[in-house]
């Protein structure tokens, strides 16, 4: 099982630059940086789980922080958690996406949501019922570009002529059925866990992204059960816990689940704080 690490990396917390290479050089499997453009002040959506951190309207880009990542680091893998994929034009996306996973010999884990901020995405276009469509249909037509012959895509939302378009990603496309083949990096949907959830994971992801938390064995017996009857290889679904605070037992137990990889959550703080809490993180590893 792979352990790696997450933070709302900031304007005043540690550089991506020193904290891709303290995760390197210490074994950490990977570095996730989450994603809002803004967080407007008029807002009624909650945050879930409590309180909004003040982080969330200072992150940078997670695309631009992890290609600094990426240049002083060889062996980490890179991903976010998660890119809100409705709040972005596809074909601009699918370039940035593409080029980062080129730059970083093909380690990039994309992992997309939702959202939960309905202000936010308004201030993007985004019709808040239609989203969970819209993020389908976006993530469709990425994936006519970044196909290894030029793709036309005509959807819902928007379409793309089929183009001459490169980097491509380094992964391998995978075979689906029904469907055309899945180009692109490994791709993770996070979200909370039910029937349309786990549909979507099978119909058009490799794998799941939940926030750890109670009941996730269970959970996870039936996100396997939907993946085979959508005729998907079992060995071929990902499952990667974020925002896991370690404590004694909780990765074993993970590990037992057949988790493939547990994201620790970092404070959103300086370097000095940062790095005690990798010096107590290491006896997980």
């Amino acid at each position: 099982m792979r352990i790696s690490a997450t933070l709302y990396l900031t304007d005043e917390t540690i550089t991506p630059v020193r904290l891709a290479r303290e995760l390197e050089e210490r074994g950490f499997a990977g570095l996730y940086l989450p994603e809002h453009t803004h967080i407007p002040v008029s807002r009624e959506s909650p945050y879930p789980g409590g309180e909004m951190p003040p982080e969330c309207a200072r992150m940078l880009s997670p695309f631009v922080a992890l290609a600094q990542a990426a240049a002083v680091t060889s062996r980490i893998g890179l991903g976010t958690n998660i890119t809100l994929v409705a709040q972005h034009d596809p074909v601009d996306l699918a370039k940035q996406i593409a080029t980062l996973d080129h730059l970083s010999a093909g380690r990039l884990t994309l992992g997309i949501g939702y959202g939960w901020n309905r202000e936010e995405a308004a201030d993007h276009g985004v019709h808040w019922p239609t989203r969970r469509a819209l993020v389908r249909d976006r993530m469709a037509l990425m994936r006519a570009l970044w196909s290894e012959e030029p793709t036309a895509y005509e959807g819902e939302f928007g379409r793309v002529q089929a183009s001459d378009v490169h980097p491509k990603p380094v992964r391998a496309p995978r075979a689906r059925k029904g469907g055309p083949p899945l180009a692109g990096p490994r791709t993770l949907i996070g979200g909370a866990p039910g029937p349309r959830l786990h549909g979507e994971i099978a119909d058009f992801a490799d794998g799941w992204m939940p926030v750890g938390g109670s009941g996730l064995g269970a959970r996870l017996g039936e996100l396997r059960g939907v993946w085979a009857e959508a005729g998907r290889t079992p060995e071929d679904l990902y499952v990667a816990v974020t925002a896991v605070v370690p404590e004694a037992g909780k990765l074993e137990h993970y590990e037992g689940l057949g988790v493939d990889e547990v994201i620790l959550q970092l404070p959103a703080r300086g370097e000095a704080e940062v790095l005690k809490v990798l010096d107590d993180f290491g006896r997980y590893l």
